[in-house]
């Protein structure tokens, strides 16, 4: 049995808007299923679809599971990423050479150094 890696799945309050933050962010296409998910395709070989999906709950606790980038310029992506939206969350890391943001709705994720 093989499995294939094809899809992040993505609670969201408002998936429409949270889609069209990730897709500007990431520079990918998005659409929205009947159903009302909305989807981003990667580019060919960037890994898999994300699929954000609607749920009434709230995000009480920090994420379990993360998103990790790494950019050619650390602080010039965090601050491109502060101006879409995203803030800076404190989860305990302390004085690391990440720096952790959280989208709109409170996704953590981490802007690693460059390398």
């Amino acid at each position: 049995m093989a499995l294939r890696f094809s899809e992040i799945c993505i609670d969201a309050h408002d998936p429409e808007a949270l889609g069209a933050w990730w897709s500007e962010v990431l520079g990918w296409p998005r659409h929205t299923a009947a159903d009302g998910d909305v989807l981003l395709s990667p580019p060919r070989g960037a890994g898999p679809t994300w699929l954000f999906a609607s749920v009434p709950d709230d995000k009480v606790v920090k994420n379990r599971v993360h998103l990790d980038f790494t950019p050619d310029d650390q602080q010039a992506e965090v601050d491109r990423l502060i101006g879409l939206g995203a803030h800076h969350v404190d989860v305990g890391q302390g004085d690391e050479t990440w720096v952790v943001l959280a989208d709109p709705e409170g996704n953590e994720f981490c802007v690693l150094a460059a390398r």
